[in-house]
């Protein structure tokens, strides 16, 4: 079967992707994505632009599949961490939780990230360390989950 042209293209465009040099994968991984990752893995960078590529070309996979593959491998996993109740929140959702007579609102913004008072952070427990000053878990601040009592 014979690939078309715009398949070669992005074929073409994956292969490279080991040969370019750093400050040129970063200015693709700027065109491509809103914000960079913390921790910087060339071999993390080259797959997630590959799968970038290709899915701007042919399509990403449905959100039922999706699904699917991430309780699949919640269930299979050996690693029994779960993906935990925050990947659940709808963007737009309110979280609200008083700390020292004070009310706090947390919003989950679109882009997967919780606003607080202006400021954006990438996790609850950012939110929550922000808050009290001292390491919480997130979820359990926020009555997400049960936990054993305290942080």
């Amino acid at each position: 079967m014979k690939a078309s042209s715009s398949s070669l293209s992005v074929a073409a465009q994956v292969a490279a992707l080991p040969e370019l040099p750093m400050p040129a994968l970063w200015t693709l991984w700027d065109q491509h994505f809103p914000r960079r990752p913390n921790r910087v893995n060339r071999g993390y960078l080259e797959a997630r632009l590959a799968y970038r590529l290709q899915e701007l070309a042919y399509g990403g996979l449905p959100a039922e599949v999706k699904a699917h593959l991430a309780d699949c491998g919640e269930r299979h996993s050996k690693i029994k961490t779960g993906r935990g109740p925050q990947v659940r929140l709808m963007p737009g959702a309110v979280l609200v939780r008083e700390w020292e007579q004070r009310e706090y609102r947390v919003v989950v913004t679109a882009d997967g990230q919780y606003a607080l008072d202006g400021k954006s952070y990438r996790s609850l427990s950012a939110v929550a360390r922000a808050i009290t000053g001292t390491h919480w878990s997130g979820p359990a601040f926020f009555g997400l989950k049960k936990t054993g009592g305290g942080r």
